[in-house]
Parts: C-alpha cells; structure tokens; sequence
C-alpha cells in the first residue's frame, strides 16, 4: 500500500508538522512515502461537512446536478453533504432518495447523504415512508421538509416521535406560512422604505419555540434550519437552560456576513429564505455561534436556473450559491474578528454537523487511525469571486466581485485527492467552472 506525506501543514492552524496518509487512514510516519506533498503554510483541517445542500437532482438539472453540486463542494472543502428532498419528484420514497445516494457515489468527489421528506410531496400532511428510506441503502437518518414548515403541530410530534426511534433527526425550516403570505424581505425599515411586504421574524421564532417544546415532550432530536434572529437564538439558549431538549441548530454564512441593506439594489441575487436580516441579528448570530448556542454552519447552498433569478424581485426564487464560498465568509466573519480560531472552524464546519448527523467516519481529529478526511487551505491566498467561474452550473452568487481571504487548496476524501491544487480530480463535472 502507498503512503503519502503531507510536508509542513499546520493541523488547526497550528505548529507544522508531517501528515501521514496510507489505504485511506491517517497514519504513523514512514521514512520512505511513496508520494510527497510539499504543504508548507497550509491549514488542514478535517474535510468540511455540509448539513443542508440542494444538488436539486431529479427534476431541476438545469440549476445543478449530482456531479456539478459534488464539484463546488470539493473545492469549498467539503467531504459530505446532506441533499435536501425539495426535488421533482420529491425524496419522500426509498427510490428517490436510493437514486441520490447512488448518483452520490458514482460521482465520487463528497459523500453525498439524502435527506428524506418528512411529509408526503412536502405537503405537511401524511407522514411520508421514513422507516423505508431509513432502512434503504441510503440509510437516511435526516428527514426535512425543507422549504416548506412542517406547520401541523400534531403532525410534526408524529414526525419526532417516530424519528426517534429510527434515532434520525427532523431538520425543521423554521416558518410559519400565516405570517409570510406574500413577505419579500425582512420587515422594517428597509423593507418599508423599498416598498416591499414585510417578512415578520416572528413567523421563525414561533415555530422554533413550539418545536423545542415538541421536541422535549417527544425525548426527541430536532434540528433548526438556517436560524435567522437573535431572538431564535435566544429561543434555543433558554431552552437548554429550562429543560432536557435535544435540539441543535445551524446559521448560513449569509446571515453571518450580509445584512437587509443588500436588498436595496432590488438585485434578486440577494432574494432567500429566511431573508436577510437587520445588522443587530447578523452580530447576535456570530456571538451565538462562538458560544455554542448556535451549533455550526451550514450553506444551504441553493442554485437556481437564470430565468428563475433574472427576473422582477417579487417572481425571483429564494436561494443562494455557498458551496465554495462558505469558508471563506466564516473566515472573514467569525476568524478575522477573532470570535473563532481555526480549531472553532473545524468545530462548527466538521465536527457539530457530522456529530449532529452521527457521521462516524467524518468530522473526525486530525491523529493516525482516523480517516484521511481533510481539507488544505491556503490562508493568505485571496481571491475574488466570479459566479461564472465556480464549479456550480448557476451563477447566483450574492457576493459577484467580492474578495475571500482564503482558499482551498487541496481536498482529500478516505485518502484521495478529489482537489488537488484547486482543481477537481475526476468526477462527472459538467458546469460551467
């Protein structure tokens, strides 16, 4: 078996030091690898985990695939991703989310994990089949009607009870639609000032108070989605604090950098869902997320085909690239304000999503014995962002022009190259990066 050296990295970003690779572990050193990777200056850290992605295969090929979803992850970092079931057909059958799963690893570049429906067609009414699709070869063990609020009080209690004894988790998308009929943007003054209908925060809040609720009732795992307020935030703490709830959460790189003011040029690039929020959030969000009250990030990396973008605001469809502009915004975001170290980074990019999804090969230390699951990064190599040229086959980047302070440079999945020098390796890449 070939073993290879990683020379000078700096695990966490601390001392250099000598990885050893071998049959797709980290392993002791050897005198004589048989391939030497000069890695001087970089950063590794474990391979990144994504918990909420849409690849939005089947049925929307036209915005993103398997193969082109799994390429802009590989260059982001990323070794796995959970797919969200809002496809056409939706993942709500063990042949959908079957079908997911297999693509993921025909294209090989990520670990690509289905999430099942939690209702039938997202519909928020019948439970849809978890105990198949948790028994398939995909092994689902996340299930989200995400896009859509499970908003049944009732049915969303059947849905934990019976993901607890599957031990899955239900990833809620925080929203009460009766407060959002016709919203555009985040209310408040921004929102008042460019005309557009007010999106009332409190439709989150409310939901993710009640589930909390739900969940400690039902001794069962939730997950809040894209948490969006500082007053969710607050939801979440004191309920750790007043009962046994096992509840985690995840916040965007986009509700950590951009706020409301982006909205003003009417550009529907910036256009998703939760909305962008006032700047008072966005602080309370990164100090939620260095003290743990908020678990870790997640991209909910959302393309979407031109015409679905190029349009008026209030036709233009939710969502943003993130992929392979993630870390990068984490960086700008919670290191360089000194709220994370690189070891937080890894914390809540890795270690909280895989040990959320009970990922038991990702996430893992950086020591011999644990597998080869690493991303490399340069952190003095800037670079601006062109949605033309990542690897995604949308474009609809919110941060067209903007400058990242950092970049990956290699991605290793079980001992693989999959990026090596920026570039992806092999796999069915057919976007347009």
């Amino acid at each position: 078996m070939s073993t290879t050296r990683i020379a000078g990295v700096r695990p966490y970003g601390e001392d250099p030091t000598d990885l050893y690779v071998r049959d797709g572990v980290l392993a002791e050193p050897v005198d004589d690898p048989d391939e030497i990777v000069d890695a001087g200056g970089l950063i590794a850290l474990p391979g990144l985990v994504d918990l909420h992605t849409h690849l939005r295969e089947p049925g929307g090929e036209e915005a993103e695939t398997v193969a082109t979803g799994s390429a802009a992850a590989a260059l982001g970092g990323y070794t796995a991703v959970f797919a969200m079931p809002n496809t056409d057909p939706v993942a709500d059958s063990p042949v959908v989310v079957e079908h997911v799963w297999r693509r993921g690893r025909e294209v090989g570049l990520v670990d690509v994990h289905p999430v099942g429906a939690v209702t039938v067609g997202l519909g928020g009414e019948r439970l849809a089949e978890m105990g198949m699709m948790a028994a398939s070869p995909a092994g689902v063990r996340m299930f989200s009607d995400d896009g859509r609020c499970v908003n049944d009080p009732l049915v969303m209690r059947r849905a934990l009870e019976y993901a607890r004894a599957l031990d899955a988790v239900v990833a809620q998308h925080a929203e009460d639609h009766r407060l959002t009929v016709g919203a555009q943007a985040h209310e408040g003054p921004v929102a008042a000032r460019l005309g557009l209908a007010g999106w009332d925060p409190t439709a989150e809040e409310s939901i993710v108070a009640r589930d909390v609720m739900l969940a400690a009732t039902a001794g069962a795992r939730l997950h809040v989605c894209h948490l969006s307020t500082a007053r969710s935030a607050a939801v979440l703490r004191w309920a750790r604090e007043h009962y046994e709830v096992r509840v985690s959460a995840e916040v965007t790189p986009h509700h950590l950098l951009l706020t409301d003011t982006a909205v003003q040029d009417y550009d529907p690039v910036h256009k998703v869902n939760p909305p962008l929020r006032p700047a008072a959030d966005t602080e309370a969000l990164r100090r939620a997320l260095a003290d743990g009250t908020v678990d870790c990030v997640a991209t909910d990396h959302a393309p979407h085909a031109v015409e679905a973008k190029d349009c008026e605001w209030s036709a233009a469809r939710p969502g943003m690239l993130g992929l392979q502009t993630a870390l990068p915004v984490v960086v700008t975001t919670m290191v360089a304000t000194g709220l994370l170290d690189w070891r937080g980074v890894a914390r809540v990019c890795s270690e909280a999503p895989a040990r959320i999804a009970g990922l038991t090969d990702q996430g893992r230390p950086l020591t011999p014995g644990e597998p080869a699951n690493l991303a490399l990064v340069d952190p003095d190599a800037a670079w601006t962002v062109r949605g033309a040229e990542l690897a995604s086959r949308a474009d609809n980047t919110p941060y067209e022009g903007m400058e990242m302070p950092v970049s990956v440079v290699h991605t290793m999945l079980r001992g693989r190259w999959t990026v090596r020098d920026g570039k992806v390796q092999d796999g069915e890449v057919q976007g347009h990066g």
